[in-house]
């Protein structure tokens, strides 16, 4: 039998030179393999033109002036009501949106509203892509503008590229700091109008001023811009790449009949360098450019297929359409096309545009029943409601007679911007007696005077005698007004049987 031995080459001074450099080469080889981290590799998109890039540019106005300009419209509630149109009130519990008034009992319709927009994406994406990505998505918007803002100051393409391998001179040093200056302004804007959702946006920013705003105002001002800056300046594609859950999700929300960014490789290929007047006989339509690489901000190849990191903003359509024409050939090389086209055409077919498949049939049908129920619900809203909380410590109170009495705190709400007296009783339980703390007994029903827009929160005591303690341990509260009327569902706790 031979037995081999293994001995580590630190340890044996002798050994031949060969094996040294094998053990190393295998160390380099572990240690690559061990590697898990990337350094990231600057991307300087070209500044485009073209139809694309200009439906870009309106986009981000228009979304712009959404975010920035909101806080700032009026809406006129009534006296003593809030008078900013969208408002998220945190302070007395309320969140307008123009004339609705969401209550935190109405938590739902936030719920609503997010599955509705989840499902608008996934029937979105299922038609056309990743066009939320492209012009709407915040990450995109503020990257755009901050690579805007990069070209102004430092140049175009190349310029950046030369800039950025250049050894660090005064002009470098303004220009760096004149570019990182100008995202920090948009930042802290960006910030600021965030806060304004929350507070009453003209007061407020006159406290930002004078420094009387609350410590959380700043707090929260410095984390967004943090976040912006970061994000949309110094990570950009990074954030779709890596941090955004998106990009996976959507695979399965998309398939082949989906128009998303393609390149038409039917068309295309065979690729290659093309000089005035040759022939296009036996080749594609490409000249192998890269003006489509050039313009991307992913950085990506479109011409690879499709792939996590595009957005589908159509930027390298432009890129090419624009040599398309320079070299005489037909436009939309790349274009908004699907994968079953490309297919098709290379059978001999006709390509088509499938809209209505079963996943978009699917994706509207929920939109459409989750927005009928959001309608129905806002239209049979109430205006009075009605909050039972039953006292659990104690459970229940034996009087001296045999007698049980349970606790309870109740929250009376009016909706409306008017007061109004509710009339509460209960039902389903013989009382020997309830009593309102504060206001008296209750006989049959009492009348409660609540504020406008507000909530009152009585406590009440309800006492059952032992020989009408209930064999069930339902008990109802009932408010009532106006022909509206709301009842709660409780426990009445007996007590253990004496």
């Amino acid at each position: 039998m031979t037995v081999h031995t293994v001995i580590s080459p630190d340890k044996r001074p002798g050994m031949a030179a060969e094996g040294v450099v094998r053990s190393d080469a295998i160390a380099t080889n572990s240690a690559a393999h061990r590697k898990l981290f990337k350094s990231r590799v600057p991307i300087f998109p070209k500044e485009g033109n073209g139809q694309y890039r200009s439906f870009k540019w309106a986009m981000m106005a228009f979304t712009l002036s959404i975010y920035y300009l909101t806080p700032w419209l009026r809406w006129d509630r009534g006296v003593g009501a809030p008078n900013q149109a969208v408002l998220v009130d945190l302070a007395h519990e309320r969140f307008y949106f123009f004339f609705i008034e969401i209550w935190p009992q109405e938590v739902y319709y936030i719920t609503g509203l997010l599955i509705l927009s989840a499902v608008a994406l996934f029937l979105v994406n299922a038609l056309f892509g990743r066009l939320w990505c492209g012009y709407s998505c915040p990450q995109t918007v503020w990257t755009d503008l901050f690579i805007w803002v990069e070209t102004k100051i430092e140049g175009d393409r190349n310029a950046r590229m030369r800039l950025a391998s250049a050894p660090w001179t005064a002009s470098k040093f303004f220009k760096r700091v004149s570019k990182h200056g100008i995202w920090l302004m948009f930042a802290v804007a960006t910030g600021g109008a965030w806060v304004f959702y929350y507070n009453d946006a003209p007061t407020l920013l006159h406290q930002l001023f004078t420094g009387t705003a609350s410590a959380g105002n700043y707090f929260a001002v410095a984390g967004l811009a943090f976040t912006t800056y970061a994000l949309g300046g110094l990570m950009r594609e990074q954030v779709c790449t890596y941090m955004c859950p998106w990009p996976r999700i959507q695979a399965a929300m998309t398939d082949v009949e989906a128009l998303c960014v393609t390149y038409r490789r039917d068309r295309g290929e065979p690729r290659g360098a093309h000089k005035k007047g040759d022939c296009w006989e036996g080749r594609g339509s490409c000249i192998d450019c890269n003006q489509c690489v050039a313009v991307c901000p992913m950085g990506i190849d479109i011409r690879d297929g499709a792939q996590l990191e595009c957005i589908n903003c159509g930027l390298c359509i432009d890129a090419c359409d624009d040599v398309m024409g320079k070299i005489g050939q037909p436009l939309r090389l790349i274009a908004y096309d699907t994968e079953a086209n490309i297919l098709r055409r290379q059978q001999g077919e006709a390509p088509r545009h499938r809209f209505v498949r079963p996943r978009t049939i699917l994706y509207a049908a929920v939109l459409a029943v989750v927005s009928a129920i959001m309608l129905l619900t806002l239209t049979l809203r109430h205006t009075l409601d009605l909050d039972v909380m039953r006292d659990r410590n104690p459970d229940y109170v034996r009087l001296a007679d045999g007698a049980v009495r349970n606790a309870y705190t109740l929250k009376l709400m009016n909706r409306t911007g008017q007061a109004r007296t509710l009339q509460l009783g209960i039902s389903r339980i013989k009382a020997r007696q309830v009593r309102l703390i504060g206001d008296g007994e209750i006989v049959s029903s009492v009348p409660l005077h609540v504020d406008a827009d507000k909530v009152r929160t009585v406590r009440i005591l309800v006492t059952v005698a032992s020989a009408d303690l209930p064999a069930s341990h339902s008990l109802t509260f009932i408010l009532a007004a106006g022909g509206e009327k709301r009842e709660v569902e409780t426990v009445f706790v007996p007590g253990e049987a004496r």
